[in-house]
């Protein structure tokens, strides 16, 4: 397997995608740290994984504040003794047009979407590089592609998220930390000539795996 005994915090794990990386990757071996905002969720997913052999340890906080992001990863190291992989994919998606959003939906959008993922990436990143390197893989999708007409808060989020991950990728290469961003509906931004898997949970195994370790700044797009 190869993410034996490897160290994988997923945020907003509890729900869509974050639920199946979840289980995509403790199938291949790896001790689990997986955040959630709701705790229901996140702990029932805990119990699932657990009941068939996985370790998976709960951790519910609000990864757009820098507070809790940052006791976060300090339990998770404390509980672990590292982190190797942190798949960033907890977000918001208010669906409001420009004209009708109010400001709490805006805020929070960023906040959670782009500000949470720049939190933990700089907090995670600190750890990695004392450990002599890690992956990061920002998730984020939006079906329909940017003409979508009742999502501005969260596409503003979304290109945020890929001008993160390209400018990560060139900070923390020296680091030997891969950045790599993964979604639906990113064709316009896709910049990979990489064959990667085409389902989600399967395409970040891959970029997170040894068999990706030339590969960093990749943003995959995924039908």
């Amino acid at each position: 397997m190869e993410f034996q005994d490897k160290v994988v915090l997923i945020t907003g794990a509890g729900r869509g995608t974050g639920h199946q990386m979840a289980e995509a990757f403790a199938a291949q071996g790896a001790r689990l740290a997986i955040n959630d905002v709701t705790p229901q969720n996140v702990e029932s997913l805990a119990i699932k994984l657990r009941q068939r052999g996985y370790n998976a340890k709960v951790y519910v906080d609000d990864i757009a504040k820098k507070v809790a992001v940052q006791a976060l990863i300090n339990q998770v190291e404390d509980d672990f003794g590292r982190i190797d992989v942190l798949i960033n994919h907890a977000s918001v998606e208010p669906h409001t047009p420009l004209l009708d959003m109010d400001e709490w939906d805006w805020h929070r959008t960023l906040d959670v979407n782009l500000t949470g993922a720049f939190l933990a990436m700089q907090s995670v990143g600190r750890i990695m590089r004392e450990r002599g390197g890690g992956v990061i893989v920002n998730m984020a999708s939006l079906s329909g592609g940017t003409v979508s007409l009742d999502r501005v808060a969260y596409v503003a989020s979304l290109f945020g998220i890929v001008g993160l991950t390209l400018q990560a990728a060139r900070e923390l290469f020296a680091y030997n930390i891969r950045v790599h961003m993964v979604g639906r509906g990113l064709g316009r931004f896709q910049n990979t000539g990489t064959t990667v898997p085409s389902e989600l949970s399967r395409a970040a195994l891959f970029l997170c795996s040894p068999r990706a370790a030339h590969l960093t700044g990749h943003i995959v797009n995924l039908p």
